[in-house]
Order: C-alpha cells, then structure tokens, then sequence
C-alpha cells in the first residue's frame, strides 16, 4: 500500500512539473513583421518563409488566420517542430494587456518573436514596448479550441466538445 501511495505521489509531482514547463514569466518579447494578413496569412510566402510552413503551411485558412503569429524560443515549453501550432497566451507585464497567439516559427533570442500587426501592438497598449525595442511578458501554453488536429501525420476531426490534449 505505501508503494502504491508513493507511485502516486510521484506521478503527481512529476504532473504538475509538466504543467508548470508550460509557461513561464519575464520573458522577453521583441518583434518581427510576418505580416500575415498582406502576405494571405500563407505561412510558406517567401516573404514570411516560418520554420513551422513545412508542417502547417497546408493547414485550412482558418486555422492559419485564427490568432496572430509568433515565433518561440521560450525558457519553458515544447521546441522545433514539437511547438508548431500550438497556442500561448501571452501578458504584458507592464499593462496586464494579453492576447492568444499561434506559434508559427523558431528563434534564438531566448524568449518570443510576436508578430507586430496582429500580437505586439495589441498587447503594447501604452507604447513602451516599442520605446523600448521589446516587452517583458509571461506566457503559457494554452488549447487554441481547433477541432481539426494532427496526430503523428494523421489528420482526424474531434467532435466540437473535445479538446486535444496540449
């Protein structure tokens, strides 16, 4: 019974340190021009050219046009391709301003690269972020509520009350 109880403690710990690498604070944020909505929201133009356009590139207008765009680096989550499409919330911490974004790309500056027109501005609400060059955020994973999914190459459509699991 004590091996058991302790199997579940563990299984416990190691749940909640999963949740807690999906997110972190005081990231810093800079920011890119993808200019989605000038470029058909295509994520393979070559003016956008996104790491994740080899995986999602495909994927309906309407998941590519559902958030604004980042690219991620953060201290805390999944990398490469693993991130590609999935979804964080990320708060200014300046003004408490927040907005969910998709992960489009990769960078190597540690933090977020937000899409000026459709994440930066609307989160750089009292324009010190641009003063600045960059916005000191936090972030976490979060479901991006799509329907249509990917498992390992497979694509399959969940009824609308299901959600993947992130």
């Amino acid at each position: 019974m004590a091996a058991r109880l302790a199997l579940v403690a563990a299984l416990l710990c190691a749940g909640a340190a999963a949740a807690a690498a999906q997110q972190a604070s005081n990231v810093r944020a800079t920011y890119h021009f993808y200019r989605p909505a000038q470029n058909n929201w295509d994520l393979g133009a070559p003016a956008v050219s996104a790491y994740c356009s080899t995986w999602d590139a495909g994927k309906p207008l309407s998941w590519r046009s559902k958030y604004g765009w980042t690219a991620f680096c953060g201290p805390a989550g999944p990398r490469g391709q693993a991130s590609c499409g999935r979804c964080i919330r990320v708060a200014n911490t300046g003004t408490g301003a927040q907005i969910t974004a998709r992960i489009v790309d990769q960078c190597a500056n540690g933090g977020l690269d937000l899409d000026w027109d459709t994440v930066f501005v609307k989160i750089d609400t009292d324009g010190m972020g641009y003063q600045r060059g960059h916005l000191i955020v936090n972030y976490e994973f979060v479901n991006c509520g799509d329907n249509h999914v990917e498992f390992h190459g497979k694509n399959e459509t969940l009824p609308a009350s299901t959600h993947a699991v992130e």
